[in-house]
């Protein structure tokens, strides 16, 4: 007959090695979730208020005209400016004076005004955040409006604009330039409003029309950066 104390032996052995079965068998421990994703940035055409502002938008920045960089020292424009940095690159100077000595600011229009919804998410991040970057070290200031090339803009577009800085994804409300023969229509413009211009050979005389058109409606430019919520 066997002697029961090496079976209690045996038994308390392998009751030992079976809680390190459990929990070998429970896998690897769950890793850390990855970074998210920002939340996107809201798209703005125009503003909701009850103060009586207009907001000017001037897109690219290839046409330096000097007359137009008049109008808007003198007359104290708080336009926000959409330029891509190719078209300071040659000529940092016309938009140093702008900055240096009246109320614009420099937002964001891409580095290289593509249609950004040909480009994937990484392709969209990079043409954001490189022109951000590209601004920062210009002017010292970092844009915080983006306005996609076109008016076109997607899910990945709100998201990289984000992650490149932006509180908001901006387009329009009147696009008020003249191009070669074709006039734009003439607005009743409304509080809030945002008005599309480019640095063309027109720019002064669409400025003048857009101040004009402003004042008509008893509204003044405003900084439309200082309008867009966090």
């Amino acid at each position: 007959m066997s002697s029961p104390r090496p079976r209690r032996a045996a038994l308390g052995a392998l009751a030992a090695l079976v809680p390190l079965a459990l929990l070998g068998a429970s896998g690897p421990a769950t890793a850390a979730p990855a970074p998210a994703w920002p939340e996107p940035a809201p798209v703005v055409s125009r503003i909701e208020t009850a103060d009586p502002v207009v907001f000017i938008t001037i897109d690219d920045g290839w046409y330096h005209d000097p007359a137009a960089a008049r109008t808007l020292l003198d007359r104290r424009v708080p336009a926000s400016l959409f330029l891509l940095p190719g078209a300071y690159s040659y000529d940092s100077g016309y938009f140093h004076r702008l900055v240096d000595n009246g109320p614009v600011r420099i937002e964001n229009h891409t580095v290289g005004h593509p249609d950004l919804t040909a480009l994937d998410a990484a392709g969209q991040k990079a043409e954001l955040c490189g022109a951000r970057d590209a601004h920062l070290a210009e002017f010292g200031d970092g844009p915080r409006l983006v306005r996609p090339p076109y008016g076109v803009y997607d899910a990945a577009t709100r998201t990289a604009a984000r992650a490149c800085g932006a509180k908001a994804v901006v387009t329009w409300t009147h696009d008020l330039t003249t191009w070669g023969q074709w006039s734009p229509p003439t607005p009743e413009l409304k509080a809030g409003d945002i008005i599309l211009l480019h640095f063309n050979e027109t720019l002064e005389q669409d400025l003048e029309r857009a101040l004009e058109l402003a004042g008509e409606a008893g509204l003044r430019p405003a900084p439309l950066r200082d309008y867009v919520p966090e």
